[in-house]
């Protein structure tokens, strides 16, 4: 993926940014710490790598590079995640200018999507050149991103999801089991959901509305859409969502019922972990933010815009790491 940075174009290269150039918002908020509730720092690095894309920002001398690649799911593909995580400080270290032995003797906070105990830390230690990481996976990030230092919850609805409260210091994580026995509120559950409704119509028990005449359109007949779910990946069941928060937005009434359902389960989650009144709801991911509508009041009141992106967390984790070994 190519981006354009003043007269520069770089295939995954985002830019350099720094406090001397405040037109740019990215840069903007990266080195704002107050922002992140850290101070000024060392050098150090930062990687958040998810199921679709991985990011990496070195900061050095108050600038900040920023790299993008591609997939670093070390669960689902250990391999490709370590190649696009060497692929991806190849690029940093040429972006930025830096030895890339250098760069992995920093203080870094990597993140990473199926980081699932210390057996697979282990793993990623011996195939990685970093001598000074904290591994973790890629929630804490998202956390810190959307909280800054500041009490709130948040719940994230991508293609998963996962909740989590951030309180008095301390985190507390909930969901993130995957697509057979968790995902509550995610874009693939509630994909799943609107093909069961329409299964329903198809048994007498639920009345046609537009939204499942046009999946039923769209998939043929029951046999298909059946053939279809038995073998479909948690982002083809997401890539239907867009279909109910489109016949949402005209009232639909079996896409109001899905996303209610939906809210109701993010607004249980929420409470369980933490959240009272007053408290910050940041909803994050392609779906969370449809839920907004659907929450009790006392909730709708309490939602606040995310203060950063996940990387941007992530970089915040590594200067706090950097200042914790006195880099």
């Amino acid at each position: 993926m190519a981006f354009s940075v003043g007269d520069r174009t770089t295939a995954g290269f985002l830019g350099t940014y720094s406090n001397a150039n405040p037109t740019l918002p990215f840069g903007q908020r990266y080195c704002k710490d107050e922002i992140m509730g850290v101070k000024p720092s060392p050098d150090c690095l930062a990687i958040d790598g998810g199921g679709t894309r991985c990011r990496f920002a070195l900061r050095h001398n108050g600038n900040v590079t920023l790299v993008e690649g591609g997939e670093a799911n070390v669960s689902s593909d250990f391999e490709r995640a370590v190649v696009t995580i060497l692929s991806g400080l190849d690029e940093l270290s040429k972006s930025s200018g830096h030895d890339l032995s250098a760069i992995a003797r920093m203080p870094a906070f990597i993140g990473l999507a199926g980081v699932t105990g210390p057996a697979l830390i282990d793993q990623l230690k011996d195939a990685l050149p970093f001598s000074a990481a904290q591994f973790s996976d890629d929630r804490p990030a998202a956390v810190r991103g959307a909280l800054g230092p500041k009490d709130g919850v948040l719940a994230h609805c991508g293609t998963g999801s996962f909740f989590a409260a951030q309180i008095g210091g301390k985190t507390r994580f909930a969901g993130g089991w995957g697509p057979v026995l968790g995902d509550e509120g995610s874009a693939q559950l509630i994909g799943r959901r609107l093909l069961w409704l329409v299964l329903q119509h198809v048994d007498g028990f639920q009345p046609p509305t537009p939204l499942i005449q046009e999946v039923l359109a769209k998939f043929g007949g029951a046999p298909e859409i059946v053939a279809f779910a038995s073998g479909a990946k948690p982002h083809e069941m997401g890539a239907l969502a867009p279909l109910i928060t489109n016949a949402a937005r005209v009232r639909d009434p079996a896409a109001q019922v899905l996303l209610q359902e939906a809210a109701d389960t993010v607004a249980h989650s929420i409470k369980q972990i933490g959240w009272t009144t007053g408290m910050a709801i940041c909803l994050t991911g392609g779906i969370a933010p449809f839920y907004e509508d659907y929450l009790p009041e006392d909730m709708r009141d309490d939602v606040r815009e995310r203060q950063a992106d996940p990387i941007e967390g992530a970089l915040a984790l590594a200067q706090e790491l950097a200042l914790d070994r006195g880099a």
